[in-house]
């Protein structure tokens, strides 16, 4: 596990390297701010339309093979960047056709390098691991963007792609050393049928009533990972509170410059500040998130509603100094609920399902990753930043609020004894022959 996180703080590292200078080169290449949108999309968009796909074929190819195989062909993608870039033959659809292959490759290096990572602890242990994640993606974002700055400036655009490329090959390079977890596979079945028998038997809403569920080999492939993923309610409201919380609420990078630059009066370098302040939180939330043992979609959903009403209060701030002070819980719920959702949809699912239950989890992000910022400029474009955090804030605790509402009640009602009828009752013989 140290081995793989030390991998992961390199890859992280490299990752935003490029990143940071990505769109600075789709810039250079056409001179509009539109191709650079249309670049991410492209990249984006394999994951929304393959996503199911990719999960399932993690299910169904060994882990580290599959990891292995995948760094060494996003290795050879940035590599391959960076000769054309060398050479002057980058051209847009070049470009193009070498962000949807990274697009496509990451749709099976997502979840095969995320279970991977689990299957090197105890299952006991995975939410630490996870936490432990976090902190090193959170580590790699802050190092990455500092050494881009330098490597881009003494070496030219082209370092940062190189720089990728070898961070790829670092992690293929390490993965045939990784030891998973004796009876890792077994201790995360044993953790996994509890919660599969219960929603067999209760039908995964309260109060027992039983309707025809999914079994674990029905089906096979995308179509049987998208029908495990909808009968689970567990996983069905983690994507619904996940999803409303990234289009209105975790858009930080974006409400929180127009908050800092506009009403607040404040310079950019202030929001370099904002931006510092929200990676330190949430390297520390990551840390605090590695205590966690049992999450669940409650604790999901609570973390959500108290995100949104700090979102309202930093909304409402007078000042720099103030809109600092609520940066610092913002970030720490933030990564807390982060690393406790991504246990669920690690851990809940049984072993032989959890490739396609990322699969379908990559899909529903990408659609709400390229739905959220449209959405959420326009509503900045309307109500402006302040209306825009506050009214965001206020719909996702709302949302929380009614759905933990409508569940209690229904909860209520089904445990509710239900009188029996004369046709119930039992006769004075049945009585006697008992007795």
């Amino acid at each position: 596990m140290r081995w793989w996180s030390v991998a992961n703080l390199v890859s992280n590292t490299g990752a935003w390297m490029q990143l940071t200078v990505q769109n600075l080169l789709v810039l250079q290449i056409t001179g509009s701010a539109a191709a650079t949108g249309l670049s991410l999309a492209v990249q984006a968009g394999p994951g929304l339309l393959l996503g199911v796909l990719g999960g399932a074929a993690v299910d169904r190819w060994p882990r580290k093979l599959t990891a292995a195989v995948s760094q060494v062909v996003l290795g050879a993608v940035a590599f391959t960047t960076a000769a054309l870039m060398a050479g002057d033959l980058l051209s847009m659809p070049v470009l193009l056709l070498l962000a949807a292959v990274t697009g496509i490759v990451n749709t099976i290096d997502g979840p095969a390098t995320a279970l991977l990572g689990n299957d090197l602890v105890p299952a006991r242990d995975v939410p630490s691991a996870i936490a432990l994640g976090s902190v090193v993606h959170s580590s790699g974002r802050l190092a990455g963007t500092a050494v881009a700055a330098v490597a881009v400036g003494t070496l030219g655009t082209a370092s940062a792609y190189v720089a990728n490329g070898l961070s790829f090959l670092f992690v293929a390079a390490v993965i045939p050393f990784l030891r998973p977890v004796r009876g890792g596979q077994r201790e995360g079945r044993a953790a996994a049928v509890p919660a599969g028998a219960e929603a067999a038997r209760t039908g995964g809403s309260p109060g027992g009533r039983r309707r025809a569920r999914f079994r674990v080999g029905d089906e096979s492939g995308a179509r049987a990972g998208l029908a495990y993923f909808l009968q689970r309610p567990r996983l069905v409201a983690l994507a619904a509170v996940t999803g409303l919380s990234s289009v209105f609420g975790r858009n930080y990078q974006l409400t929180l410059a127009v908050l800092v630059v506009g009403p607040l009066h404040a310079s950019e370098s202030d929001f370099g500040t904002v931006s510092t302040v929200l990676a330190v939180g949430g390297i520390a939330g990551a840390v605090v998130a590695g205590r966690l043992r049992k999450p669940s979609v409650r604790l999901v959903a609570t973390l959500a509603a108290c995100g949104g009403l700090l979102q309202v209060a930093a909304g409402l701030s007078p000042g720099l100094s103030v809109l600092i002070l609520l940066v610092v819980p913002m970030a720490v719920v933030e990564s807390v609920s982060d690393t406790a959702g991504a246990t669920l949809l690690q851990t809940d699912p049984a072993p032989e399902m959890r490739g396609r239950v990322l699969g379908v989890w990559r899909t529903a992000s990408t659609s709400w990753g390229l739905a959220g910022p449209p959405l959420l400029g326009l509503l900045l474009e309307y109500a402006g930043a302040r209306g825009a955090l506050v009214s965001g804030g206020l719909l996702i605790a709302a949302a929380v609020g009614c759905g933990a509402l409508r569940h209690r009640r229904a909860a209520r009602r089904v445990m509710e004894p239900v009188p029996l009828t004369a046709a119930d009752a039992p006769s004075a013989d049945l009585l006697v022959t008992a007795s």
